[in-house]
């Protein structure tokens, strides 16, 4: 278990005099004046236990694996590189409640509990912000600016040959494994599989390229047979080994069929000549979850589309994760509904890209209350359909353009251009807490200026 509250206060060294330091302290005492915030920190670590009142306490608290992950998100440190500062800096030792003496948990353990943060718990911890940023008259929602971007997941480039070779190297190391703790004997193809790969990236002519494409093709499929014959062999191994059994089981289990899916594709575009659509294309066995992002006809990117709410002070109201290359357009009304959800009314004027205009959104949009609307590119609608004047209009269009810096900041600053954690649950956590961190750093700041 870990305790929300410690019954005996730790001796923690004093904050320096820093600019810093004051906006760290600030932040704390933000959090303790919303004790909501680290209940449903606390709510996800226990989360799972069948008596979380059992058992060894935890090394860190609610509130200390929080603090430990905005610091994290607001350097953009590894949790190697978070361990050391932690343990070297006086500051942050204060801040995240680390006493004299006490000893910084490894950098496992911060990976562990601060992945145990849910992101749908990171979303209702901002709006919790959202409405002490309201109190404190810092963000009132009335006037709101709406864009989208690319939140690029962590993955190579993705080419027909690189997937096949980590097909075969994953299943491969799954498969040697099982050998060398239950002696199932399997063949090991990565030595051939690699030259293959390297002889398509150094191929001088389409022919010598299908060539090795062939042979690949025909190294992977023995791989994926060999990697289910080992799934079949370790389902009969004595119950003594279950764990280690359990795992590799799970593993092969969830390779093998990416693996199918990788070689379908290849032999369809390289063999075929056949255009696959993005939605049909795998670009990673890693983060299966990732998508195609093709913006303005040209640009490639793989990862996320996610949606910026952003308000006239400079906080992030929302974020929505999008799954797949969904148009800007079919989302302009979500965006100020989920504002209704948030501050209980629709904000009074709202701002957005040329990707959200069309006549329906603008009705839409008008229809759920909203006074003025300001789309950056007209696309054949009238201004005296949006707002009440041309001036109004062009204040509400140069309000837009802030959301482009809003979001630097947060790619910048918070991590936001590419991330680092994997599978698409860790991905929304991500994002959500990259906009957490930065709203509190923000709100902290208007409160000392």
């Amino acid at each position: 278990m870990r305790n929300r509250i410690r019954k005996q206060l730790r001796i923690v060294e004093p904050s320096i005099e820093h600019e810093h330091a004051k906006e760290l302290h600030q932040i704390r005492a933000l959090i303790y004046e919303y004790p909501k915030i680290l209940h449903l920190v606390h709510a996800d670590l226990i989360r799972g236990l069948d008596d979380p009142e059992a058992g060894r306490k935890g090394m860190m608290t609610g509130e200390q694996v929080f603090k430990v992950l905005l610091i994290k998100q607001m350097n953009g440190f590894s949790y190697r590189v978070l361990r050391f500062h932690l343990e070297d800096s006086r500051t942050y030792r204060s801040f995240c409640g680390f006493g004299i003496g006490d000893k910084i948990p490894s950098d496992k353990t911060l990976q562990r509990d601060i992945k145990k943060i849910r992101p749908e718990t990171l979303e209702e911890i901002n709006r919790i912000v959202l409405a002490a940023a309201a109190d404190k008259g810092v963000e009132k929602g009335r006037k709101v600016r709406v864009d989208s971007t690319v939140v690029k997941s962590n993955i190579h480039h993705p080419t027909d040959s690189s997937l096949l070779w980590d097909c075969v190297r994953v299943l491969c190391r799954l498969s040697q494994r099982a050998k060398e703790e239950f002696g199932v004997k399997v063949p090991d193809h990565r030595r051939r599989a690699k030259k293959r790969a390297m002889g398509i990236m150094n191929a001088k002519n389409k022919k010598v390229r299908t060539k090795h494409y062939r042979d690949l093709l025909k190294v992977t499929k023995k791989t994926v047979a060999d990697a289910e014959r080992v799934l079949a062999s370790l389902k009969a191994i004595p119950a003594e080994n279950i764990l280690t059994v359990t795992a590799i089981c799970a593993e092969l289990c969830h390779y093998i069929p990416l693996a199918r899916k990788v070689i379908d594709q290849t032999e369809r575009r390289v063999l075929c000549g056949e255009k696959l659509k993005p939605e049909e294309k795998l670009v990673s066995i890693f983060e299966p979850h990732t998508d195609i992002i093709i913006k303005d006809g040209r640009d490639i990117y793989y990862g996320h589309k996610v949606a910026v709410t952003g308000g006239a002070s400079g906080l992030l109201t929302d974020l929505v994760i999008e799954e797949g290359n969904t148009a800007d357009a079919t989302i302009a009304k979500e965006m100020i509904s989920r504002q209704k959800d948030i501050y209980g009314r629709v904000p009074l004027q709202a701002a957005f890209d040329g990707g959200f205009a069309s006549k329906e959104n603008l009705a839409d949009i008008k229809a759920l209350g909203v006074k003025d609307v300001a789309f950056a590119k007209k696309v054949g609608l009238k201004v005296s359909d949006m707002a009440k004047s041309t001036w109004v209009y062009k204040r509400l269009r140069d309000f837009r353009a802030g959301i482009e810096g809003m979001i630097s900041f947060l790619k910048r600053c918070f991590g936001l251009s590419r991330c680092n954690w994997h599978g698409f649950e860790s991905f929304k956590a991500y994002a959500w807490s990259s906009v957490v961190t930065a709203n509190l750093l923000l709100v902290s700041r208007r409160l000392l200026a």
